[in-house]
């Protein structure tokens, strides 16, 4: 990115919530290795129903959100349709004491040139966050 301050992702994967699913793995491959950690955790949230960009910056803060208030990052991740319209996410975590810092910390997702959307059969996502 032309700002030192941002880092951008892409995602792309067959379904939505599998592009939602491959962000959050781009988001946390930023800034940390877990090429060595084990998941020692798992939690499950949902995010309230919106237009799909709204979806993806949701599941997004919430992972910079419990990095910063509970010390833990997702290795791994579920994405499902929630009847309302919203999302179910299930993490399976580590700390991030297990992790090695590669990268700068991302403190917040930018809602400029986000992009996210069904392209010739796949959906693909772009997003710029704050570091």
């Amino acid at each position: 990115m032309p700002h030192t301050a941002d880092v951008r992702i892409e995602a792309w994967a067959p379904s939505r919530e599998g592009c939602v699913a491959e962000a959050v793995a781009a988001l946390v491959d930023t800034f940390v290795d877990t090429a060595s950690a084990t998941p020692t955790g798992s939690s499950d949230f949902r995010v309230p129903p919106g237009d799909d960009g709204d979806l993806l910056v949701g599941v997004l803060d919430e992972v910079i959100f419990r990095m910063e208030t509970e010390g833990v990052l997702p290795l791994g991740t579920e994405v499902r349709p929630a009847g309302d319209g919203g999302l179910v996410v299930r993490w399976r975590t580590t700390g991030t004491e297990a992790v090695e810092l590669v990268g700068a910390v991302p403190k917040a997702v930018s809602l400029h040139e986000l992009r996210f959307g069904a392209a010739s059969g796949d959906w693909e996502c772009a997003v710029t966050l704050d570091v």
